[in-house]
């Protein structure tokens, strides 16, 4: 149970509004930290307090951000040495006064109503309801919109279905309660002293959800950057980190049913397979496939259709000219910013296969929710 004293910490400056710690870890982060930290100063929601790690930058990552910071004096930045994200979103949990916790990584932007909208959501709760995420566009370099990212979305007990669809997408999309960060010890920085760092917010989640009810705002409010230079593009890293990250999740919790727990590591070895893939890593695609053709031979025989598909387009492809495609236009693409409306939830497509899954996993969470005590019963 939250304390008085703790949910109110630091909420004494906003009468009517409790206090948000916008934590936002940075290394060489000077391509993109200005636009970040605009889209932080820009909410809707004021009462913030906006805490930048500068995680042992050897760029202008420090100056720009006191550049900033002198015309906003709700910026504080913290300079230490290089210890990974984990550590860095650590370090700035501990120094906020806020009641809740908002992560933003330095190269993402945020819709300006994201904090008011999640805070609406989160206070309307109890103290059970630990967190509350939105969903996100991936953007490239240019704030250009790439694609929307997953429309899959479920609130509660979520802990099941998350080691399966592992609904919040990135380390941009939620908010928290501080306590409740503090209460499971952070984000564990032994991924990144173990050179598998990049899932360190998959870690943080399930930990989040196997004791605690998670909210959504069903709206992209996340501008989430893929580039050459983030750490989700090391695609060998972030495969070996996810099936590191559900092993531990689900040793930390045997009460799973056997049914669950084989769900989420076919899942999780789908997830890695397709990163060792986009890593050229031949050997451990074909080593994490094997089982796959166990659980789901299906997905393997999808995978040599599509495979074959492709090799037909691809000849067809080279029958038009280069002069011909150079011609053609760059597509036009909306930006990320400021003035993009937030978009409505799109339905998820669901083949029948994933819908029964999705409803033994929920059946799941229902009665592991049973078990906890006290339980918020849906307020």
């Amino acid at each position: 149970m939250l304390s008085y004293t703790d949910e109110h910490r630091g909420d004494t400056l906003y009468s009517d509004q409790p206090l948000v710690a916008v934590v936002i870890p940075a290394f060489n982060a000077s391509t993109y930290i200005e636009r970040t930290l605009r889209s932080a100063m820009r909410q809707t929601y004021a009462a913030l307090e906006i805490i930048v790690v500068n995680d042992g930058s050897t760029d202008d990552t420090a100056k720009l951000v006191e550049q900033i910071a002198a015309s906003d004096s709700r910026i504080r930045l913290l300079s230490t040495p290089n210890r990974g994200v984990a550590a860095a979103r650590n370090t700035g949990i501990e120094a906020s006064s806020g009641r809740f916790v908002a992560f933003l990584d330095a190269d993402d932007l945020w819709h300006p109503t994201k904090i008011e909208k999640q805070v609406s959501a989160l206070t309307r709760l109890s103290s059970h309801w630990a967190a509350v995420y939105t969903l996100h566009y991936v953007i490239n370099e240019d704030d250009e919109i790439i694609r929307p990212g997953s429309s899959d979305v479920a609130r509660g007990y979520i802990y099941a279905r998350h080691l399966n669809v592992k609904y919040i997408g990135n380390g941009s999309a939620l908010l928290v309660r501080r306590n409740a960060a503090l209460a499971i010890g952070g984000f564990d920085s032994s991924y990144a002293a173990a050179g598998i760092g990049g899932c360190e917010d998959l870690d943080f989640e399930l930990k989040l959800a196997a004791r605690h009810f998670i909210e959504v705002v069903p709206e992209r409010l996340v501008g989430y950057r893929k580039h050459p230079g983030s750490m989700s593009s090391d695609h060998l890293r972030m495969g070996k980190s996810a099936l590191e990250v559900v092993r531990r999740s689900l040793a930390a919790n045997p009460q799973l049913p056997r049914y669950a727990i084989g769900s989420a590591i076919d899942a999780t070895r789908k997830y890695a397979f397709w990163e060792f893939r986009q890593a050229r890593r031949i050997y451990l695609s074909l080593v994490t496939l094997r089982p796959i053709l166990r659980s789901d031979p299906c997905f393997v025989v999808r995978l040599v259709l599509e495979k074959g598909l492709r090799g037909i387009q691809h000849c067809l492809r080279l029958g038009t000219t280069t002069a011909n495609r150079e011609d053609q236009p760059r597509m036009k693409r909306s930006k990320f910013d400021d003035q993009i409306a937030p978009s409505c939830l799109e339905c998820p497509e669901e083949t029948p296969r994933l819908r029964r899954r999705l409803m033994r996993l929920a059946a799941v969470d229902a009665k592991l929710n049973s078990t906890l005590a006290p339980r918020a019963n849906g307020t």
